[in-house]
């Protein structure tokens, strides 16, 4: 995953609603009542951490039995402090009290909650980049520091394959036509890792590499759900008790889930996205744009999905009188530049939202060349009167222009090679007069033409149409 390339919008619960989830993620809740129990007689050790002989009582506090009943404890109380939920008071004597942001849990404003809940999830993802090591006290050197070569464990290796998963994890939730909301089955996530160009035919290392990852994702994700980052459906154990079975055939539903399912919850996507954000990737809300102008608006949603896109768009037009919209999307729109074509595909969409109220601000634009056309369509999609019919020196510009942001858009998509097809079967003599439109990206859109059609002798019509047209735009 590329941080110099936008990912695609996500649309957030609202913070109210994430911090209610917040406060409500065991590890966070149990952190929360470790520090009022906190006081005099609570003593920790030089790290932090509470002494051994208070685990048990600490334990029992928080209702945790078991054989993980004190590391489930020491876990709170480490995100407790490193929330500021505690603080220490004496480090030589080990004294502690309860924290300032502790109040923040409490009385704060949801977005004082979430920090504190963003402060527990890097401990949290922190931990869980660090693998159980046998052997660790015997790793450490004369100084104290643990010996990491000697353990066959790379530090920030561990963390950038933790850091890809949760990314990859990021990008399949928000992207359209991703799993959205359905869980991921975990053998996929850990490919996306190992494989991350796409399926071929897998060899046996490259199927164990897999397997290997799936085994340290599962260990993971059992502590990321704690802090509610995930739902997490575990690998079965008995599949870790035959190791000869392993997820290489196709598998129905049944079994894919055997093999561990993850899905991130509204929190998570909140979190990860704050963590996108902080490593600098562009990681954009729904919701951004709407306080923006328009010309922000149609350039802010280029790589936005339809879905997103009138989402984005519908927040944008609930602030504003539906002619004052029209009109400001419309200026807006025009332009030569490069990005100009999608600029009005975008702001066709955006006024396919708006009303009859808008009707003025469209046929002030019916003569401008630029958004004449864009006008007609609209006017004539409403049954409006009065509509000029438009000349085939705009309708050509017209259809340049719409091609142009459709590749834009889209790249060399299935609907815009069927687009392609419909233009050349309509008009027999399209490339012909084509190559005249003076739109800048019309040898552009020619060659894409050229490339995308499967009839190699129309294709190069498209070629020869594309060599005049930039011949003509050189002269």
């Amino acid at each position: 995953m590329s941080d110099s390339s936008p990912l695609p919008p996500v649309r957030l619960h609202s913070e109210a609603e994430l911090a209610r989830a917040a406060l409500s993620t065991p590890l966070l809740s149990r952190a929360a009542r470790l520090a009022r129990w906190a006081g005099p007689g609570t003593r920790v050790d030089a790290g932090g951490a509470l002494v051994e002989e208070q685990l048990p009582a600490a334990a029992e506090l928080l209702g945790l039995s078991g054989d993980d009943a004190a590391a489930d404890a020491s876990e709170a109380w480490r995100v407790a402090v490193d929330t500021g939920l505690v603080e220490i008071v004496d480090e030589e004597a080990g004294t502690v009290r309860a924290g300032e942001e502790l109040k923040l849990l409490t009385g704060g404003s949801p977005a004082d909650v979430l920090s504190v809940w963003l402060t527990a999830l890097e401990t949290v993802v922190a931990d869980a980049s660090v693998p159980d090591l046998d052997g660790l006290a015997d790793a450490l050197d004369e100084g104290g520091k643990v010996d990491f070569p000697s353990l066959g464990w790379d530090p920030d290796a561990e963390a950038a394959f933790l850091d890809g998963v949760l990314g990859n994890l990021y990008l399949l939730t928000v992207s359209e036509g991703g799993p959205g909301d359905a869980p991921v089955p975990l053998p996929a996530l850990a490919a996306s890792v190992i494989v991350p160009d796409g399926p071929g035919e897998p060899t046996d290392d490259v199927l164990q590499q897999v397997s290997d990852a799936m085994m340290r994702l599962d260990d993971q994700f059992r502590m990321l759900e704690p802090v509610g980052l995930v739902e997490y459906r575990p690998v079965d154990e008995a599949l870790m008790a035959d190791p000869e079975e392993e997820p290489g055939a196709p598998l129905d539903d049944t079994d894919v889930a055997r093999y561990g399912m993850v899905r991130l919850t509204p929190l998570g996507v909140y979190g990860l996205r704050a963590r996108l954000l902080d490593a600098g990737f562009a990681a954009p809300a729904v919701g951004e744009l709407a306080d923006k102008g328009a010309d922000a608006l149609l350039d802010g949603m280029a790589g936005f999905g339809q879905a997103a896109a009138r989402a984005e768009t519908e927040q944008w037009l609930d602030r504003r009188e539906p002619l004052a919209a029209a009109r400001e999307l419309l200026a807006a729109a025009r332009g030569t530049d490069a990005g100009a074509p999608l600029r009005r595909l975008r702001c066709q969409q955006a006024l396919a939202l708006v009303g009859a109220e808008a009707e003025p601000a469209l046929r002030e634009v019916l003569d401008d060349p630029e958004l004449g056309g864009l006008a007609r369509v609209w006017l004539s999609e409403r049954g409006m009167a009065g509509v000029p019919a438009p000349s085939e020196e705009m309708v050509f510009w017209l259809t340049v222009d719409t091609l142009a942001a459709q590749l834009a858009a889209e790249g060399n998509s299935e609907e815009l090679q069927a687009l392609v097809e419909g233009l050349a079967a309509q008009h027999s003599g399209f490339f012909s007069a084509a190559w005249r439109v003076e739109h800048p990206a019309t040898a552009d859109v020619l060659e894409a033409m050229g490339r995308l059609h499967p009839d190699k002798k129309v294709a190069k019509e498209a070629r020869k149409a594309a060599f005049k047209a930039r011949s003509q735009q050189g002269a």
